[in-house]
């Protein structure tokens, strides 16, 4: 963290939600909720709203690097959350972009289907992502689909399995988030011991929204200097409870999370 800032930044690395449910929009209340300053290099622009996404616009590479050399060299990144990065042209801009955060540490939330059911992630840039991408990262959080995806493993590995064989892609720890399973818990690795970390679970709540919010809390909390273990453990908290809280009454399909408690004040 830089010493001369009372007030931690977080950079989002990420595409724009149109309907304020996931992507950038997610982050940034999450990083208020945080009580961290919020900071956006976005990589897509996707017409989309609680029912399905209608359209993606890639942004340049070139305007990628420059949204983060930005805000670089007048702000300061005390830590990174890295989202929806698309296809292969976007991962190896934000590659050469992540050279100008040395040292910084980085969330990828590796994001490849919407809410909807959406590719967000198209197939042949899953290799670049695991190559270029994941071994840079301090924390990787893929739910259980994502972390076959990119491992390779079998539809029928344990989390723990998945959990291992994403830590030997390069990343420093990884959790592997437990909404696709039955016991709704999270499970933490850095190589040393897998840690359970389980948490509130509403059934039949919106959770549109909520990996992002889950990524970008471990994050806040990396730039507050918690450890990753520590970190992840209130990410669970603070997704769960943006759970809890959804909208459901916003849109006709899947309402977004609601990390800042909207509605529940008087």
């Amino acid at each position: 963290m830089n010493s001369d800032r009372t007030i931690p930044t977080v950079l989002s690395i990420a595409g724009s939600d149109s309907g304020g449910g996931a992507g950038i929009q997610a982050d940034l209340k999450a990083f208020a909720a945080c009580g961290v300053h919020g900071m956006t290099a976005i990589t897509a622009i996707t017409a989309q709203n609680t029912v399905g996404v209608d359209l993606i616009e890639t942004v340049s590479p070139r305007m990628i690097v420059a949204q983060v050399r930005s805000v670089v060299d007048d702000i300061g990144v005390d830590a990174v959350k890295i989202g929806m990065l698309g296809d292969r042209p976007t991962i190896e801009a934000v590659s050469e972009a992540l050279d100008l955060l040395d040292g910084v540490p980085m969330v990828l939330d590796p994001v490849m289907v919407s809410e909807s059911g959406a590719d967000l992630l198209v197939a042949d840039a899953r290799q670049a992502l695991v190559e270029m991408i994941i071994p840079r990262a301090s924390v990787t959080t893929p739910n259980i689909p994502e972390a076959i995806a990119i491992t390779g493993l079998a539809r029928s590995a344990s989390q723990a399995e998945l959990a291992r064989a994403t830590l030997e892609l390069g990343t420093a720890a990884v959790v592997v988030t437990g909404g696709h399973s039955e016991a709704m818990i999270d499970l933490f690795y850095d190589g040393q011991e897998l840690v359970e970390i389980a948490g509130e679970v509403h059934p039949g709540r919106s959770a549109h929204g909520s990996g992002c919010t889950h990524s970008s809390t471990l994050a806040a909390m990396l730039a507050r200097g918690k450890r990753p273990a520590e970190a992840a453990r209130e990410a669970r908290v603070l997704a769960s409870g943006a759970v809890a809280d959804s909208l459901e009454t916003v849109g006709s399909g899947p309402g977004p999370v609601n990390v800042l408690g909207l509605l529940q004040r008087g």
